[in-house]
């Protein structure tokens, strides 16, 4: 069966083709009345309306602002690269796609980017958060001036920011405690955590769900340390190395953030027999071969192609004053092992 046009709404509403155009596209001259019969009729046959194609009829041009940690994170600089893949194919939409960077953890820095920005400019932005209150009044005043605005990867709960696009963070840290918590079953010790800094949501999170699983089903195992190291992995590789070799007792490792290969560094140095078990974040190049090589056991991964293609949809229409559709957006948690590699 075909899909319904815009003929056979005008059809059955009893409309000339000219009026459909005018309720569709929101312009003045249309009696309420019509405008009822009309959107009964849309709803009766279905009709979905061809959004770039209005959007394109109307020269309507969604600019959207992205910003994200600079640095060495390969993650961070894989969503870079996807959304600059991403411009040329948006622009033939309709959509002008820019990117920002700011040092990571920063909250002034990314605070004073986002009061930068120019609502005469930009429709709407998705941000990679630093939790704390200067971005908080920044995403609020950026919403009072009309933007748009999603969080990215990281959260920024109480705000009003109107979308997050990521994982659940808790989910991922209870996943990773499951699994640590069986690699490790007959190894009674302790659990070593490395995070990028506790100033973003999404460590935080990933922290609590590792700990309530940790807690409430591997009563043999305890937190033995909370290392920052800022995402860097030479900071990482040397503040991992310090505390494996003051407890020998860790048995295993969770990486909440970047810096895997100082992960990599300070663990392939030890006797085979008393490496910890070793769970990360984000399947890359390099975090591949060390699951290859069994340096890690398992990566917990988030897509970061489906996460840019979804803040694009969230931006356009949360610019357009619609919604975004959480449950038909939703970001998994997947997991990888080695012998599962896509």
């Amino acid at each position: 069966m075909s899909r319904p046009t815009i003929h056979d709404v005008a059809r059955m509403a009893g409309v000339s083709l000219s009026t459909v155009d005018r309720v569709l596209n929101d312009r003045e001259g249309v009696r309420k009345s019509t405008q009822i019969r009309v959107s009964e009729a849309m709803q009766r046959l279905g009709y979905e309306r061809n959004l770039a194609a209005a959007n394109l009829s109307r020269r309507r041009l969604y600019r959207l602002r992205f910003v994200l940690p600079s640095g060495s994170n390969a993650f961070m600089r894989g969503l870079e690269t996807c959304l600059r893949e991403r411009m040329a194919g948006a622009a033939r939409e309709s959509t002008l796609i820019e990117v920002a960077t700011v040092p990571p953890f920063d909250a002034q820095a990314l605070a004073a980017e986002l009061r930068g920005i120019d609502a005469g400019q930009v429709d709407g932005v998705a941000v990679v958060a630093t939790d704390a209150t200067a971005v908080r009044v920044a995403v609020r005043d950026l919403r009072a001036r009309g933007i748009a605005v999603v969080t990215l990867v990281s959260d920024l709960p109480s705000s009003e920011r109107q979308h997050f696009v990521g994982i659940d963070n808790v989910q991922a840290g209870r996943t990773a405690a499951s699994l640590l918590g069986r690699f490790c079953r007959w190894r009674r010790g302790k659990m070593a955590i490395v995070a990028g800094s506790m100033l973003v949501r999404d460590h935080v999170e990933r922290r609590l769900g590792f700990e309530q699983v940790l807690r409430a089903e591997f009563p043999d195992q305890s937190i033995s340390a909370v290392i920052e190291g800022l995402d860097d992995q030479d900071i990482v590789e040397e503040r991992l190395a310090r505390a494996l070799a003051e407890d020998p007792g860790i048995v295993g490792v969770y990486s909440l953030g970047a810096g895997n290969r100082g992960i990599s560094r300070a663990v392939s140095v030890l006797a085979e027999e008393s490496r910890p078990s070793v769970v990360v974040h984000e399947l890359t190049r390099f975090s591949r071969d060390a699951l290859i090589d069994g340096v890690f056991d398992a990566v917990i991964h988030q897509d970061e192609t489906r996460e840019i293609d979804v803040a694009i949809r969230a931006l356009r229409a949360l610019a357009d004053g619609g919604f975004v559709d959480g449950a038909a957006e939703r970001i998994g948690v997947e997991v990888f092992l080695r012998d599962n590699l896509p």
